[in-house]
């Protein structure tokens, strides 16, 4: 029998699958997470690069059940988390784009109860709240605690539910992240006439063919969506639970606009290039030049320029919001470690799936795939898929 150390490395070895030729890029890549993986920093993870429109990596490494022995694939389906944000903002400035919506008027117009809001002092707030407000987390709106009854509600409810608390601030004079892009999304269904859920998939995945993203993973998807995990008390990884995985396909939560898309690694690729592209898929404008400037810029509260947009996490101006990419550079990450970036100024698209939970070093595996990305785009050593 082989020693434990080589057999785990025999393992990673063989379950790391590509779906291109190796490549100088693909070979670095896949290394520096093997030693990630034996590192206890992941069990597996998806990986893909895209530059000037052309995939140049796409390859999963690893496993997706560790139990099982199961291999990380590249289609593997993945809970994104707060990478959802961007897709659901997008669907919104649709409306924004069409004239149904606007930015900086109040959006008590179309979602009373934002009338009604009070701060901590009871007072109602020195202005009212706008959509720019909301899906920049610069509402006021608290972050709120977490309760067993999350995802229970329909997205009116659980909007009924988030405005009854107190503002924490008053409008545009500072940022918490939250969930003011959840309020966003339960506008966009009043004014749309259409479930969210409906919405962002005849706005923005079913044109962009993000077949395998979705709110409710099928019969069909469950079988590849990757255990979740965390760090063990001993050392090592154990299996996390993910609240979003319900016991059935039939059992349903909420379409959560802030966090609730399951998606791969190459449907959300398809996305971000559409962005980067200034909204444009395959000829077909998606959302609008404008719309993709205003989501994808810095903002700003109580003077101060946010390392956010609108449903897009960016740089300051001053730092770039990854190490190694331009300043300009935007995307988003995911409760769960997954992280999507786009750089424009080098034309580029990163995606990196994983499902981590509290695990010590989870951020050392992206680290080590970005920093690959950085050396290998610098010494040019990177070849399209094949």
């Amino acid at each position: 029998m082989k020693p434990l150390p080589l057999l785990i490395a025999t393992l990673l070895f063989a379950a790391t699958l590509s779906v291109q030729a190796a490549s100088p890029l693909t070979s670095a890549i896949e290394a520096a997470l093997t030693r990630e993986i034996a590192a206890h920093h992941a069990a597996g993870v998806v990986t893909l690069v895209m530059q000037d429109g052309k995939v140049i990596h796409h390859a999963a490494t690893g496993l997706a059940d560790r139990d099982q022995k199961l291999p990380m694939k590249a289609d593997s389906l993945f809970w994104i988390a707060s990478m959802t944000k961007s897709v659901a903002v997008t669907t919104i400035m649709t409306l924004v784009d069409e004239g149904k919506l606007s930015l900086d008027v109040p959006a008590s117009q179309w979602l009373p109860e934002l009338g009604k809001v009070k701060l901590a002092s009871g007072q109602p707030p020195a202005r009212a709240i706008t959509l720019r407000d909301l899906l920049s987390h610069t509402a006021g709106i608290a972050f709120p605690p977490r309760k067993s009854t999350d995802g229970a509600h329909s997205l009116k409810g659980y909007v009924a539910e988030l405005l009854r608390a107190p503002l924490a601030f008053e409008p545009g004079s500072a940022y918490e992240y939250g969930f003011g892009i959840t309020v966003a999304g339960r506008i966009a269904e009043l004014v749309s006439g259409k479930p969210f859920e409906v919405l962002m998939h005849e706005r923005v995945l079913d044109p962009l063919g993000m077949k395998e993203t979705t709110f409710h993973p099928d019969a069909r998807q469950r079988p590849r969506i990757a255990r979740t995990y965390k760090s063990a008390e001993g050392g090592g990884l154990a299996l996390a639970n993910n609240v979003f995985v319900t016991s059935d396909p039939a059992v349903r939560r909420m379409a959560e606009p802030s966090g609730g898309l399951f998606s791969t690694a190459a449907d959300m690729a398809k996305f971000y290039q559409m962005i980067l592209n200034g909204g444009v898929h395959e000829g077909k404008r998606i959302v609008s030049e404008k719309a993709v400037a205003e989501m994808t810029r810095p903002h700003k509260a109580g003077g101060k320029t946010l390392n956010y947009g609108l449903g897009w996490q960016t740089g300051n101006g001053e730092r770039p919001a990854v190490p190694g990419f331009s300043k300009t550079a935007f995307g988003h990450g995911g409760a769960f470690a997954t992280h999507g970036f786009i750089d424009p100024e080098r034309k580029l698209v990163t995606v990196f799936m994983v499902q981590n939970v509290l695990v010590t070093g989870s951020g050392d595996a992206r680290k080590a795939f970005h920093d690959e990305v950085n050396r290998a785009l610098k010494s040019g050593e990177t070849s399209s898929a094949q």
